[in-house]
């Protein structure tokens, strides 16, 4: 299982702990988010959980064999809200070909985010990829984040975006 963006782990580190059969890897690049991280591991004594501090990009694309990934994980990435960044937001047509690739079939994408833009541009971005279905539920359940917590808090509605890799392609 691959998380994206484990910013300080909380997350993370309770999927990992509620799952000691599954081996998980975050991916994280801001060095605060990677060092909580590891106390986390450290304190929680969690041997089914390893960080790379490095782009996700090039992570998937360089270290992560085809098919070999049972979950992807994308909790509230950065929505990049202004209209001229949009081309800077994660997911994009290539960035769901790549994660497709990297899933088992049956493997699930699981994305949330709390910008109502950016959850209608995910879901656009994933019903295209030939590779990926809809799914209606992912991995595991995902526990509550700081960044759903602000979300809520503004007001902002959450959404869950579920995608299975398709079996026998």
């Amino acid at each position: 299982m691959l998380e994206i963006g484990s910013g300080m782990g909380e997350t993370t580190a309770a999927i990992a702990q509620a799952h000691p059969e599954a081996d998980f890897m975050a991916v994280e690049v801001h060095g605060p988010g990677v060092g909580s991280l590891l106390n986390r591991i450290e304190s929680l004594e969690l041997c089914n959980l390893r960080i790379v501090r490095h782009d996700a990009l090039e992570v998937l694309d360089k270290m992560i064999g085809d098919a070999s990934l049972a979950a992807i994980h994308l909790f509230f990435p950065d929505p990049w809200p202004k209209k001229r960044h949009h081309k800077r937001r994660l997911v994009q047509p290539e960035f769901a070909a790549l994660a497709a690739r990297k899933l088992a079939p049956g493997g699930t994408l699981h994305a949330a985010t709390d910008w109502p833009d950016y959850a209608a541009h995910m879901r656009e971005v994933f019903s295209r990829e030939p590779l990926l279905e809809n799914a209606s539920t992912g991995f595991t359940s995902r526990p509550s984040t700081k960044f759903e917590a602000r979300g809520k808090r503004l007001g902002n509605p959450i959404s869950d975006l579920y995608c299975r890799r398709r079996t026998g392609r």
